[in-house]
């Protein structure tokens, strides 16, 4: 049979497997390169190394659900500060090779932004190819594949915790956290601490006043904000925008309903939130202080980039540069100061990631992350990133790059290297043969 490629697409992967008689499947970083679980995967293993998006990545699982049959799939970067830890996202893709080059790019976000938010996990990342058509809306369906993906993330031996991303909501968190206790971000009913978006929004914010700060333009009181996004995150970042006295607030949104609640909710307040289909990026035009990507990434590119009328792009999306090096001097080449969105959007994570110690109100090991002193805080982050970048010639993202890097070097001061040790007991115990 032909090996699958990068360009193979998810049902056709489906199928390559399901002809293979398995269900399960991996490429694992050993000896200095992937090692596939199958002969039939080595081709992918070797495309996968190719691509920019590989790092060194530990490793890449891949499973069919038991009872959905959907594809899942895990992405480790590096673990040595502590086994990978990122929320599961749930989309659809063309290829394969799209559903990879996901993994490994968040993965790689979620290690440098556990590093510099001062978290003791390393990088990972779950993903769920969404079918066609409407399946996925339904509520017994998803109960089903959630269930999948916590009896996956089961079979991974704490490798890899999950938790909540794009396109999984609080109920599917609950149905992971009924097959698993390697899951973040559950209910507050179970004891987890429910939504994260309140404090990311807060977070975000924290992060455009250090921005304009170290730019000498004073703080977000008399400036104009627009946002590409204006969901769960977006929606909670108006509010803190208002409340920090931000003059005008242009958002748009995809979702018409949202758009309908959000015109009501603030209704006499100086917002104006649009309704645009999902190809209508006229927001890039909006003039503005600072642009705030909340949507999904790959958004600040060639095409939209020189349409940016702001001082700074600060935002709670993942991964906005559709080229990292590309777009990052393109940015910086319009004199335009970018927050790379892993030192802005952290307080998801930190807000679920230590669920295991307890919860206090107004929790000191969350709010200091919004403070101006704590050497991890978001706004003193932002600050030492962006100096560093002005003295060194570098562009932010290179500059918080190399910083989140040499953080997510430093190993675990009680388990160090457990992911590799947990990934290693999988390939000797032969995970990919489970038929259970």
């Amino acid at each position: 049979m032909t090996s699958p490629t990068l360009d193979t697409t998810i049902e056709d992967f489906v199928r390559a497997l399901a002809r293979e008689g398995t269900r399960r499947a991996y490429l694992v970083l050993r000896n200095g390169g992937l090692q596939a679980s199958h002969p039939f995967l080595e081709p992918l293993a070797r495309a996968v190394e190719a691509s920019p998006d590989f790092d060194a990545h530990e490793g890449v699982f891949f499973e069919l659900g038991r009872a959905t049959g959907t594809l899942l799939a895990a992405t480790l970067h590096r673990t040595v500060r502590g086994q990978g830890a990122g929320g599961v996202r749930h989309w659809r893709y063309a290829s394969i090779g799209a559903f990879v080059r996901d993994g490994l790019r968040l993965s790689r976000g979620m290690g440098r932004k556990n590093a510099l938010a001062g978290l003791w996990w390393g990088g990972g990342k779950g993903v769920i190819a969404r079918e066609p058509g409407e399946r996925y809306r339904d509520r017994a369906y998803r109960d089903a594949l959630y269930d999948d993906y916590g009896r996956f993330v089961t079979s991974l031996r704490g490798s890899y915790v999950t938790a909540e991303d794009v396109g999984t909501t609080p109920p599917d968190m609950a149905r992971v956290f009924g097959t698993t206790r390697f899951t973040t971000c559950i209910p507050e009913s179970v004891g987890g601490s429910g939504n994260p978006s309140p404090a990311t929004a807060v977070g975000v914010v924290c992060a455009m006043e250090g921005a304009l700060d170290h730019l000498g333009l004073g703080t977000l009181a008399g400036k104009t904000i627009a946002m590409q996004g204006a969901g769960n995150v977006g929606s909670a970042m108006i509010q803190t925008l208002l409340e920090r006295g931000a003059a005008k607030i242009v958002a748009s949104d995809v979702d018409a309903a949202l758009v309908r609640e959000l015109g009501a909710r603030f209704a006499g307040k100086p917002v104006t939130v649009r309704a645009v289909l999902p190809d209508d990026d006229s927001i890039f035009d909006e003039p503005c202080d600072v642009f705030a990507p909340n949507a999904l990434g790959a958004v600040l590119s060639p095409r939209t980039i020189p349409r940016l009328g702001c001082r700074v792009v600060c935002g709670a999306a993942n991964n906005q540069l559709e080229d990292e090096a590309r777009d990052d001097h393109a940015l910086a080449g319009r004199k335009i100061t970018y927050v790379p969105d892993f030192v802005a959007n952290r307080m998801g994570i930190v807000s679920c990631a230590n669920e295991q110690y307890g919860s206090l109100p107004e929790d000191p090991a969350i709010v200091r992350h919004f403070g101006r002193t704590w050497e991890n805080a978001v706004y003193v982050v932002t600050r030492r990133i962006l100096r560093e970048a002005d003295e060194t010639g570098k562009t932010p993202a290179e500059a918080a790059n190399r910083l989140a890097d040499a953080l997510a070097a430093e190993p675990h001061p009680v388990f160090p290297h457990r992911g590799k040790a947990l990934v290693e007991a999988l390939v000797r115990e032969r995970w990919e043969d489970a038929r259970s």
